[in-house]
């Protein structure tokens, strides 16, 4: 390996755990479940400042499972470091993915909401209200599983790298609910009950295809990196 190969090497490796950090990120956010609708809600009824508090509380919640998930799973680092093992990982990662897709598709969000409250509420009310509605749902441990599976995010022995890997989560959730509530506080007078149902159908088909093109990739040994 010559001196510019060898730079372009060390560069490489923590922008790829930054862009999975931030895919990561994103997509965990991304469902329209009850956090989901209460950022919309509080977005729509309160305020832009209120839907951000909310989607951060979520933000801290992910990242504590995140890291239950990496830090069960790097129990698991020598079955992950053989090559087969790895590739029937990440082919259930997909496989997972897949299946979450068709759920947040098939699901209709509109069933989460709730009567909106008059009181505004302070923004630390709204943002641990926000983080113990995330915190409540285990399951999505699940999704982390199958996304660190895919990516194949956890690396043994990379403190440092999985530093920057996990900060980036926080960045692409806080990415998503900055994205979302912006959307929905420009289109406030036009968006409805539909929209919710489009965007969660949009952000199902979005994970679908991620998931069949990585299963594709795994495949036949295809590799972005």
């Amino acid at each position: 390996m010559n001196q510019i190969d060898h730079i372009f090497a060390e560069f490489a490796s923590p922008m790829l755990l930054i862009i999975k950090g931030l895919l990561v990120g994103i997509i965990a956010s991304a469902p329209m479940g009850p956090v989901g609708i209460l950022c919309i809600q509080r977005t729509l009824n309160k305020g832009r400042a209120y839907g951000i508090v909310t989607g951060a509380g979520a933000a801290l919640s992910d990242i504590i499972y995140a890291l239950m998930t990496g830090l069960g799973m790097s129990f698991v680092m020598d079955f992950i470091d053989q090559k087969e093992n790895l590739f029937w990982l990440k082919l259930a990662g997909s496989l997972m993915l897949l299946v979450f897709g068709i759920y947040m598709y098939r699901t209709d969000p509109r069933k989460s909401l709730r009567p909106s409250s008059t009181n505004k509420g302070s923004l630390i009310h709204n943002f641990t209200t926000a983080f113990l509605v995330t915190l409540s749902n285990p399951l999505i441990i699940l999704l982390f599983i199958a996304l660190f599976n895919m990516l194949t995010f956890v690396i043994p022995g990379h403190w440092f790298g999985q530093c920057v890997g996990y900060l980036s989560i926080v960045a692409g959730a806080m990415l998503w609910w900055l994205g979302l509530t912006y959307i929905i506080n420009r289109m406030k007078k036009n968006f409805s009950l539909k929209g919710i149902l489009i965007l969660n159908r949009t952000i199902g088909i979005v994970v679908l295809v991620c998931s069949i093109v990585y299963a594709a990739m795994t495949l036949f040994n295809l590799s972005l990196y």
